[in-house]
């Protein structure tokens, strides 16, 4: 873990201020900065951003999300997305597409994305999250292992990616309503998040949808 990332300096602003401005080059009509440090709090609302401080408790990003929909008592159809504070080049039409494809969704709790991987190292990478759908765009499963595995493919060849796998790289980026995030808080957590440290699992575990929009431009570092 890096001390204080969100703050760290990019080219003279806080990491998180970063962040922030490419939220607000996308089409949401409010951008807030969610945190538990007062310090991030302080730094949003010096470069103009609204700042919320959060609870220092919550597991996972979504549960400090269904705080701040408790908090301003947002509408059960408001659509909220979820970019990560680490981010700070993430783009503006990738946060859209996300949240269109939830509107466009309306049996889906959650809608998320993914690329393509061309790289069997990338695979094979426990720290990229892998994502496999069924023929409607929704998530099956996500994890930190190499799936889907082409068993028959990779003991032909072990060390080369079959160029028809179509392996996915989810993205952490996340829009839910509102009144799901509510019901979010309330869910307990699941074996398998537990294991693969993943709370978009809770949701499955749970029988909510996942919508996955696959973009074919891969995402900048994080």
């Amino acid at each position: 873990r890096l001390p204080e990332k969100p703050l760290l300096d990019l080219c003279g602003k806080p990491m998180v201020v970063r962040t922030a401005e490419r939220a607000r080059a996308s089409a949401a009509s409010r951008v807030l900065v969610a945190t538990d440090h007062p310090r991030v709090q302080a730094a949003a609302a010096e470069h103009g951003f609204e700042g919320l401080l959060t609870r220092a408790d919550h597991p996972t990003g979504t549960d400090r999300l269904a705080e701040v929909v408790q908090r301003l008592a947002l509408p059960d159809d408001t659509v909220l997305v979820n970019v990560q504070g680490d981010e700070p080049l993430i783009e503006p039409d990738l946060i859209d597409a996300v949240a269109q494809l939830l509107l466009n969704d309306p049996a889906a709790a959650i809608a998320t994305c993914a690329s393509r991987i061309t790289a069997l190292e990338t695979l094979l990478n426990p720290n990229v999250v892998k994502v496999v759908c069924d023929h409607a765009g929704r998530a099956l499963y996500f994890s930190r292992a190499p799936i889907p595995w082409a068993r028959d493919a990779f003991a032909r060849q072990p060390d080369t990616l079959p160029v028809d796998l179509n392996a996915l790289h989810h993205i952490g980026l996340y829009a839910y309503r509102a009144g799901f995030l509510r019901r979010f808080g309330t869910l307990a957590q699941g074996p398998l998040e537990r294991w693969e440290s993943l709370e978009q699992l809770r949701a499955l575990e749970n029988g909510h949808a996942i919508a996955v929009h696959v973009t074919d431009r891969h995402p900048p570092p994080g």
